[in-house]
């Protein structure tokens, strides 16, 4: 049976739920691999909306283990936080999985991202001050806790307090902060220890013994194609690997079990802070479409930064990922537009390019080339067939599926979890 991997193949935002809704209850389990509470799913079931940052998506599917692999920097409070929220409004969270590998944000993690990032100025990344990146530094510098050591109070003080005796000079001496208290951070993670004990196990151990008994496991990544730390529009991007090599690694499961990857596009583009944006939209096309697709962060609520739809991004994450299968969401936002733009190159210094520029130079200074098709002006949101979408509708998906890399297998055409055209299976 199949290993699934589904990533956004732009910025994030793109509607990774939809995906994982529509999968439902043929998958087994449910894998977080990279990120940490810095992006956020919305799953609406019903008249219920959910707004997840941690936890994957699977965990309100009855019967799916839900798993936070080892690639995940994990804010405990904030995971205690989300599952209280969630058992308060009756769904069953006892099935959860954490890696012991996963590493820990702790509190010197988040008050070093948001002075750090103040400290930048104009030249700030647009973090969301979590901790996530100063998290992923420490665990690169091998000064990181894990999961695993809250289990064992010598070893949690050890690595506390060597990376407090750096980190303590630099909030002084640098920021004009206090020092933080080895006591103090030690006390809040053992606070939690015991809580967290029945959810920790070898999860690279359960899901590769999952994957030899037949089960179906899915593979969900946080943030997107172009905000991976080595494959986006680098600094402006996380501090993880968004793309679906990051599975590999983030899980303990071989890229060879791999057997699918689902990128999940818009049918417009969206990005969250700082960095080169190409169809970037400053008119009334843009308050548009933002409010229409009501774009404002999960996590953060921050507006976010609107454009059309970009093919060379799209053959990027194709290339990229592997990409065997596109979901396309979002599609009903444009059903009042009488003409769609969508950029099907770029112009760098008077000079065509049809791929997204290596130099991040080059992609700053892109101007968007656009072919305008027709709109179809219809509401689509009952459509659950392809061959029912209006014609223009079809066409511009055909369009969107010749120039992206991969078949547009899925199709979303509103907000629920039943809203969607299905082209093709996405496990057989």
């Amino acid at each position: 049976m199949p290993a699934i991997v589904i990533v956004g193949a732009q910025w994030g935002d793109e509607g990774k739920g939809k995906a994982t809704d529509l999968l439902g209850d043929r998958i087994d389990y449910v894998v977080k691999f990279n990120g940490g509470n810095n992006a956020g799913h919305t799953v609406v079931i019903g008249d219920e909306k959910y707004a997840l940052h941690l936890l994957p998506s699977g965990i309100l599917t009855s019967g799916v283990v839900p798993v936070i692999s080892n690639g995940v920097v994990i804010d405990i409070e904030v995971l205690f936080h989300e599952l209280e929220a969630l058992q308060a409004r009756g769904i069953d969270v006892s099935r959860l999985l954490v890696s012991a590998n996963a590493h820990v944000i702790t509190q010197y993690h988040r008050t070093i991202d948001k002075v750090t990032e103040r400290f930048l100025g104009k030249r700030q990344i647009g973090t969301t001050g979590r901790g996530i990146g100063p998290a992923y530094a420490d665990k690169i510098n091998r000064v990181g806790i894990r999961i695993q050591d809250l289990f064992d109070e010598n070893i949690l003080r050890q690595k506390v307090e060597g990376a407090l005796d750096q980190k303590n000079h630099l909030l002084v001496k640098v920021f004009n902060r206090r020092a933080i208290s080895v006591d103090e951070i030690v006390a809040d993670l053992l606070a939690y220890a015991e809580r967290l004990r029945p959810m920790v196990a070898d999860t690279a151990l359960v899901l590769n013994e999952a994957l030899d008994d037949g089960k179906i496991v899915l593979f969900e990544g946080g943030q997107a194609t172009m905000l991976d730390v080595d494959h986006g529009t680098y600094p402006f991007v996380t501090s993880s690997n968004a793309t679906s090599g990051g599975a590999a690694t983030g899980s303990g499961v071989a890229p060879n079990r791999l057997d699918r990857v689902i990128g999940i596009v818009k049918a417009y583009t969206t990005r969250v802070g700082a960095g080169p944006f190409p169809t970037e939209l400053f008119d009334e096309s843009g308050d548009y479409l933002r409010s229409k697709g009501f774009e404002f962060g999960t996590t953060t609520g921050r507006p976010r930064r609107v454009g059309w739809y970009d093919a060379p991004i799209a053959r990027y994450a194709a290339r990229i990922n592997g990409v065997t299968d596109f979901v396309l969401t979002k599609l009903d936002i444009l059903d009042d537009l009488a003409t769609i733009p969508v950029c099907v190159a770029y112009e760098v210094d008077g000079v065509r390019v049809d791929e997204v520029p290596v130099s991040q130079t080059d992609f700053h200074h892109a101007v968007p080339i656009y072919e305008e098709f027709p709109g179809w002006q219809e509401d689509i949101t009952g459509v659950r067939r392809f061959e029912d979408l209006p014609k223009n509708a079809q066409d511009y998906v055909l369009a969107l599926e010749a120039m992206s890399g991969s078949r547009i297998s899925a199709i979303g055409v509103g907000p629920g979890r039943d809203a969607i055209v299905v082209r093709h299976d996405l496990v057989d």
